[in-house]
């Protein structure tokens, strides 16, 4: 049943062609395949996980995450990222606040930055 079949998460993006070059120059990642002639990507990141990106008006439009990396060193990758250019969100809300992009709390600590698409993702490692 379910609970032994893979999950892909699917990421909208409103231009596909600007969120390539954000995923791939910024975070790193390289597209391992396209769908319907170029109007869908697949990228593979650690552990046989991956994920669907396709073009969606609903782009951005989510207030939630919309995928996380589990990192095993959240400073570091978070330094390789702000130095190509990827801002991490400062939270002050009831519940959730962030000291210089992290917020720690229920066994994790976790940073959020937006995509090129304003889609909410996030870094977390377990503590």
């Amino acid at each position: 049943m379910l609970g032994t079949a893979p999950i892909v998460a699917y990421v909208p993006v409103l231009d596909l062609a600007r969120a390539r070059k954000f995923y791939e120059d910024k975070l790193g990642l390289v597209a391992k395949e396209e769908y319907g002639g170029g109007s869908g990507l697949v990228y593979e990141c650690g552990q046989g996980s991956r994920f669907f990106m396709y073009q969606s008006p609903g782009a951005g439009t989510s207030k939630a995450n919309q995928a996380f990396w589990a990192v095993d060193d959240l400073e570091a990758e978070m330094a390789a990222l702000r130095a190509k250019g990827v801002r991490f969100e400062e939270y002050d809300l009831p519940g959730l606040k962030t000291v210089n992009g992290v917020s720690a709390g229920g066994g994790a600590r976790t940073a959020w930055f937006k995509d090129s698409e304003g889609n909410i993702l996030a870094l977390s490692q377990r503590v």
